[in-house]
C-alpha cells in the first residue's frame, strides 16, 4: 500500500501512477531529501517529538540510504511516486517503527520545496564557479590581446575602430551583470520553508530557525502557505539561465563570424569544432550554433514556468511538479555551455595581422574626420556632410581617406592641414578615444584592473556560498 493510501479502496491505474510520479527526473535530489530529512530528525529529538533513540536509528538509517545510492545500489520505484517516499520507504524498510516517525511535522509540500531550495543553492555555487571562470578567461584574453586592433561593427556594417580586448571586456560586463542577477537568485533560495506542513503550519512544537542554522538558510519563510506554493527563486533562476544564454549566443554568432574564411579573425581549436561528413577541408564552430539553438530551449523553460504559475490557487498545486524537468536541464546545459566557452576563449587563435588589414580598405576612420574638422572650429553637422562628400569621392576613385592628397582634402574644405593624415591613421583613432568607458588602450587598461579586482569579490561571494553547500551535505560525509 502507499504510504498515503489509508482512505482508499482501489490501487492506482498503472498509466495514472506513471503520469503522476516525478521520481524519474527529482531522483537526482537524494543529497537535499536526506539532508532535510536528518536536520528535521535532530530538530524533532530536540523538541521531544520523538525519542533520541528514534532519531539516531532515522539518521544512521538516512546516512546509509545515502551510501546505497552512492554506490548504484538503490532502487528506484515509479510506485513510490518521488525522491521523498522512495526514502522514506526504504528507511522503514530497514529500521522498521522509527522510520515512520520521520515524517511527523511535515509534509511533501514543504519537504520539496526544502529539497528544491537546498538544489537550487547548491547549483547556484557550482555556477557561479564556472560563470566567473569564462570572466576570467575573458580578462585574461583581454591582457594578452591589448596591441590588437579591429573593426567594430553596428548593423553589422564596418562602423569605428575599437580594441578586441575592448570588444572582449563588453562580453566580461554582460557576465557581470549576470552574476548580480545570480546573487539575488542565491537571496530567493536563501529562504528555508520546513515547517509549514501542507500549508498551514503545524501543531508540533518544532523549531524551524534550528532547522535553518543546521541547513545553513539565511532565513524562514514568514508564511506557511507562501513557503509551500513560492516558486519565484526558480523562476529567477531560469531568468538568470535565460539572460547568460543569451549572452552566450551573442557571442556564439560572433565566434562563427569571425572564424569563416569571409572574416578569419579567429580560429577556434580542433577540440572544440567538428568535420563534415562529406566535405574533407571543413572545421564547423558546431559548439557555437549549438549553444546559439539552445537558448531557445532555456526561454522555453521560463515560459513554461511563469505559465504553470501564473493561473495558480494558493497554496500548492501538482502542477507545481513542472518545476523540475526545466530547471534541471537549464543546469546541466549551463554548466556545460560556462565551462565549454571558458576552454574556447583560453584555446582560440586570433589573426592580429587579418584584423588590421581589414581596416586598411574601409571608412571605419570617418568619424575621426569629422571631428578633427569640429575641432578646427567646424560645426559637427557641416564637418559630417563634408566628410560624407568625401567618402563618395573615395567610392568614385576606388580609395580610401588615408590615400587621398592634402590638396584633395583642402579641396573639401581649407580647414584640413597636413597632420589630417596623422589623425585618419588607425592607432591614432583608437588611441583617441579616451572617454571613461571609450576604446583607447587607458581605458581598456582600466577596465581589465577593474575586472580583475570585480572578479576577486565576486569570487569572495562564490567561496561563502561554496562553504555553505559544503557545510550542508558534510553530514553526509561522516
Amino acid at each position: 500500500m502507499k504510504l498515503w493510501g489509508g482512505r482508499f479502496t482501489k490501487a492506482t491505474d498503472k498509466s495514472v501512477e506513471e503520469f503522476n510520479a516525478s521520481i524519474q527526473f527529482d531522483c537526482r535530489m537524494y543529497a537535499e531529501d536526506i539532508c532535510g530529512s536528518i536536520a528535521h530528525a535532530a530538530m524533532l529529538v530536540k523538541q521531544q517529538v520523538i525519542s533520541p533513540e528514534d532519531g539516531k536509528r532515522i539518521i544512521q538509517g538516512l546516512t546509509s540510504i545515502y551510501q546505497q545510492i552512492e554506490e548504484g545500489k538503490f532502487t528506484f520505484s515509479v510506485a513510490l511516486e518521488d525522491i521523498h517516499m522512495n526514502i522514506e520507504q526504504r528507511l522503514t524498510e530497514t529500521i522498521g517503527e522509527a522510520g515512520k516517525r520521520l515524517h511527523t511535522g511535515r509534509s511533501r509540500n514543504d519537504q520539496v520545496a526544502l529539497d528544491t531550495h537546498l538544489y537550487v543553492r547548491r547549483e547556484i555555487a557550482a555556477i557561479a564557479a564556472l560563470l566567473l571562470q569564462l570572466q576570467t578567461a575573458l580578462v585574461t584574453a583581454a591582457e594578452q590581446y591589448t596591441d590588437i586592433i579591429m573593426p567594430g561593427y553596428t548593423h553589422l556594417q564596418r562602423a569605428q575602430p575599437v580594441l578586441f580586448s575592448h570588444h572582449l571586456m563588453a562580453y566580461f560586463s554582460m557576465f557581470a551583470r549576470d552574476f548580480k542577477h545570480l546573487e539575488y537568485t542565491w537571496e530567493l533560495a536563501d529562504t528555508m520553508p520546513l515547517g509549514a506542513g501542507a500549508l498551514a503550519g503545524t501543531t508540533y512544537p518544532l523549531d524551524v530557525e534550528m532547522v535553518a542554522r543546521t541547513l545553513r538558510f539565511g532565513k524562514v519563510y514568514e508564511n506557511s502557505m507562501d513557503a509551500v506554493s513560492d516558486r519565484d527563486y526558480i523562476i529567477a533562476f531560469l531568468e538568470f539561465a535565460a539572460q547568460v544564454m543569451m549572452h552566450l549566443s551573442r557571442l556564439s554568432e560572433e565566434f562563427i563570424l569571425w572564424s569563416s574564411a569571409e572574416f578569419h579573425f579567429i580560429e577556434l581549436d580542433d577540440a572544440h569544432c567538428t568535420g563534415s561528413s562529406i566535405m574533407p577541408q571543413k572545421k564547423n564552430p558546431d559548439i557555437c550554433e549549438l549553444v546559439r539553438g539552445k537558448t531557445g530551449r532555456f526561454y522555453g523553460h521560463l515560459v513554461a514556468l511563469l505559465t504553470v504559475m501564473k493561473g495558480l490557487p494558493l497554496a500548492y498545486d501538482k502542477d507545481m511538479q513542472e518545476d523540475k524537468e526545466g530547471l534541471f536541464d537549464a543546469i546541466d546545459n549551463l554548466k556545460f555551455a560556462l565551462a565549454i566557452y571558458k576552454e574556447m576563449i583560453s584555446h582560440m587563435t586570433v589573426h592580429k595581422e587579418h584584423m588590421r588589414k581589414a581596416l586598411a580598405n574601409d571608412f571605419s576612420n570617418a568619424t575621426d574626420m569629422a571631428d578633427y574638422l569640429v575641432k578646427k572650429g567646424v560645426p559637427f553637422r557641416e564637418a559630417h556632410a563634408i566628410v560624407g562628400k568625401a567618402v563618395r569621392y573615395c567610392l568614385d576613385h576606388q580609395c580610401v581617406l588615408t590615400q587621398l592628397s592634402l590638396a584633395e582634402f583642402t579641396a573639401l574644405s581649407p580647414h584640413f592641414e597636413n597632420d589630417i593624415l596623422t589623425a585618419l591613421q588607425i592607432e591614432t583613432c583608437v588611441a583617441q578615444r579616451q572617454t571613461y568607458n571609450g576604446t583607447s588602450p587607458q581605458s581598456v587598461r582600466r577596465q581589465c584592473r577593474q575586472g580583475r579586482q570585480y572578479l576577486q569579490q565576486a569570487q569572495q561571494r562564490q567561496r561563502q556560498w561554496q562553504e555553505i553547500t559544503d557545510a550542508v551535505y558534510g553530514v553526509l560525509k561522516q
